[in-house]
């Protein structure tokens, strides 16, 4: 699937059915069934929130009734599978106002600052919920994953109160609800919140064999892999080049920046583009705000010696992946350098298997058509 959401109407002209039946006819198109399969989910939640919409709007004017809230979907299957673009599709094609789609990682760090201020409310999770459900109707949250216990807890009461004051919730996940939270601490408490998922979402796997990542991937020299001295040396060089090229001139002398109230020493900076070294950004005690702050202020961040990590290293190893998501949420470029290919750097420790998601993100973020995308720029906010 290569065609931008940016080129759907939003005026309600076309479905997610419709869309998917015109680029069909598209040169190069390779028929997915369990794509299309999720496609036909999308479509008929589409018009149950039209009809919905519609059928609230008369009842409102003539009584106090109101329709059933529709049900809403968890799509989940392995890494590159289309997930997030066929949820994308959905918002785009949807006419409502009162939508919102955002990174998993992106809402929980919302949640705990907005928890902070309501913490004088008798039951700060449930007027969370009430402020939730006055600004969006539609929630699409991507890459829904619990490897917190804070998030555990939080999550499913959370969840709880927002479907009970009618927002309809579409996630995508790499794992089935059962699979959520495999191994972590107090597990048992979290069960009742996956109970919840699997009854009040339709539940989809949308695995059908083709990782369009790859598919899309070029050879754009971004990612530079060398585990000798000699290498190394030669691919910081190319990334000083690369560095001056697109700093062009706003390069700063400045060593340090401040970063949620941390000092952070730098490589370089400048206007559009930052440069790190991979143990001061993920050795340190870093967390999602601050890797937020990052991507929302420089287009392009540059990530110097990325090493093979173990599971000695697994908190360097859990800093990274909040690292990659948030930069390929919000549309950053990345170019860096490691001691091995993406899908080398953590093979042994704690979670793993769920690299695979980073390693899949870093393959497609060299691609061509991911560094065609804009930045996004803006703040989070609920």
């Amino acid at each position: 699937m290569t065609l931008h959401t940016d080129t759907i109407p939003s005026d309600g002209s076309m479905s997610p059915k419709s869309w998917y039946q015109g680029i069909r006819a598209l040169p190069g198109f390779v028929q997915d069934d369990a794509q299309a399969a999720a496609i036909d989910e999308l479509d008929v939640l589409w018009h149950q929130l039209v009809e919905f919409k519609s059928r609230r709007n008369h009842f409102l004017g003539r009584s106090l009734l109101s329709p059933e809230v529709p049900r809403g979907l968890y799509l989940w299957g392995g890494v590159g599978r289309g997930k997030t673009f066929l949820m994308d599709v959905f918002y785009a094609c949807l006419p409502y106002r009162r939508k919102r789609r955002i990174h998993f990682h992106n809402f929980m760090a919302e949640v705990h600052h907005e928890m902070k201020l309501l913490a004088g409310k008798p039951d700060a999770l449930v007027a969370l919920a009430d402020k939730i459900a006055l600004s969006t109707r539609l929630l699409c949250l991507d890459e829904f994953h619990i490897d917190d216990i804070a998030d555990a807890m939080i999550l499913g009461r959370l969840v709880e109160a927002m479907l009970a004051r009618g927002v309809v919730l579409i996630t995508t996940s790499n794992y089935p609800p059962d699979g959520l939270y495999p191994n972590g601490l107090q597990r048992r408490s979290f069960l009742p919140a996956i109970d919840l998922l699997k009854r009040e979402l339709k539940v989809l796997n949308v695995d059908g064999g083709s990782d369009y990542r790859m598919r899309a991937a070029t050879r754009e020299p971004l990612f530079l892999v060398a585990d000798d001295a000699g290498g190394r040396a030669a691919n910081e060089a190319r990334m000083e080049a690369l560095f001056a090229k697109i700093a062009a001139g706003t390069q700063r002398d400045d060593r340090h920046m401040e970063v949620g109230g941390r000092t952070i020493p730098v490589k370089g900076i400048a206007r559009s583009v930052v440069w790190f070294d991979f143990g001061e950004l993920c050795g340190g005690a870093h967390a999602h705000d601050d890797y937020l702050e990052i991507a929302h202020r420089f287009p392009t961040v540059f990530l110097s010696r990325i090493p093979r990590m173990s599971a000695e290293h697994s908190a360097e190893a859990r800093r990274f992946t909040w690292l990659i998501d948030v930069l390929y949420d919000n549309n950053v470029r990345l170019a860096a350098t490691a001691a091995a290919a993406p899908d080398r750097l953590y093979t042994d420790g704690p979670m793993a298997g769920e690299f695979s998601r980073t390693a899949s993100r870093l393959t497609e973020m060299q691609s061509r058509r991911y560094l065609q995308l804009p930045h996004h720029s803006q703040g989070v906010t609920l």
